[in-house]
């Protein structure tokens, strides 16, 4: 049971909040419909019964709520949505029902909560997060200027694609015969602008990252993950923003954390797992998944490698060796077994990760 008084679950919106407040001795209700204004629900809550906790959902609405009501003295916890008890055969969903079971859950001391960032880290992590989006938008426009060009019977033979010779031909496509209709020259000529203006925006949100990962709060983390093989600067700094606090987990629960332990479904004595959650940070998630592929080849350092290692204390040093030599042993392993490259390299990632949390705790 919750030691305040009154607990207060909030139904947070854009434009309207409704809070629940549940007295802890009387059981009696209070509830009322507010404005988004911090000063409105703070001037509100104030007024209940004291002591008082608040919860309320992470959403779109972010952390302000949280911070705010923090900086005034107001206990507040943000609410894993995914953890939220539910009974299953409840099926009237309401702003009102919806403040009155957090806050029944708050008083029961069942509020499974997320870490709330700084507004710095946030603004760190909204920045991998516009990174992560322009990937995804350069991955759509080479698609679809690929396709284009597909469907006029044009493929490029001249090795690996989106490099500077494969630029040098795709502007040569334009002066080809194919392309003497006008429409069809204007749609490769858009297609073309994006792929360019989307690479742009890709470099200078690279350039703003390696910059903040040299002098900030996350540059001992960013340096010390470098010593992993598949770990550069942008991944290092993608994890360190992503997972915010490192201590509040350990080297077993940050796999749970990052949804890459198998699901599993038991029953007496039977035993039934599947595949891997995919709960919590999909954004760190995928940055291991792409770097558990890099130590499938033979431990050779390279140049960059050896540079980020030298950056590194030697104690981080030596135990990023450690890793990258045992995650490759493991990647042979699976490979003499002829296990699935996609089932092993999950495998790996989820050991990835406990090593990164072992890095990124080395005082």
């Amino acid at each position: 049971m919750s030691g305040n008084r009154t607990s207060v679950g909030l139904d947070v919106h854009a434009r309207s909040v409704v809070g629940c407040g549940l007295d802890g001795r009387t059981g009696e209700l209070f509830e009322r419909r507010l404005t988004p204004d911090h000063g409105d629900i703070e001037s509100w809550i104030k007024s209940l019964p004291g002591p008082v906790a608040v919860t309320y959902e992470a959403g779109p609405t972010g952390f302000g709520l949280a911070r705010w009501l923090t900086g005034q003295g107001i206990e507040c916890q943000v609410a894993a949505p995914s953890k939220l008890q539910r009974p299953s055969g409840d099926r009237v969903k309401t702003d009102v029902r919806d403040a009155r079971h957090l806050a029944r859950l708050l008083h029961l001391g069942e509020i499974v909560a997320v870490a709330v960032p700084s507004v710095e880290q946030e603004a760190a992590r909204d920045l991998v997060r516009a990174r992560e989006d322009v990937r995804g938008d350069l991955m759509s426009a080479r698609h679809r200027l690929s396709k284009l060009l597909l469907r006029q019977g044009i493929v490029y033979y001249g090795g690996k694609p989106w490099t500077g010779s494969h630029d040098l031909w795709l502007r040569a496509q334009r002066r080809s015969a194919v392309f003497t209709l006008g429409g069809l020259r204007l749609a490769f000529d858009i297609a073309y602008d994006t792929l360019l203006a989307t690479e742009a925006r890709r470099d200078r949100l690279d350039a703003a990252i390696i910059e903040m990962a040299a002098a900030s709060e996350f540059t001992p983390v960013v340096t010390r993950l470098g010593c992993l093989r598949g770990v550069s600067t942008l991944t290092a700094f993608g994890l360190a923003v992503e997972i915010g606090d490192w201590y509040r987990l350990d080297g077993r629960s940050i796999g749970a954390y990052l949804g890459l332990v198998p699901t599993e479904s038991s029953s007496g004595g039977t035993r039934s797992q599947g595949s891997i959650t995919k709960t919590g940070n999909a954004h760190a998630r995928r940055l291991l998944i792409e770097a558990a592929w890099h130590h499938r080849k033979p431990y050779r350092i390279g140049v960059d490698p050896r540079r980020r290692q030298d950056r590194a204390g030697p104690a981080a040093r030596d135990r990023g060796q450690r890793a990258n030599r045992r995650l490759h042993t493991r990647w042979a392993g699976f490979d003499a077994r002829r296990k699935r490259p996609v089932v092993a390299n999950t495998a790996i990632a989820r050991e990835l990760a406990g090593w990164c949390w072992s890095l990124a705790v080395l005082d």
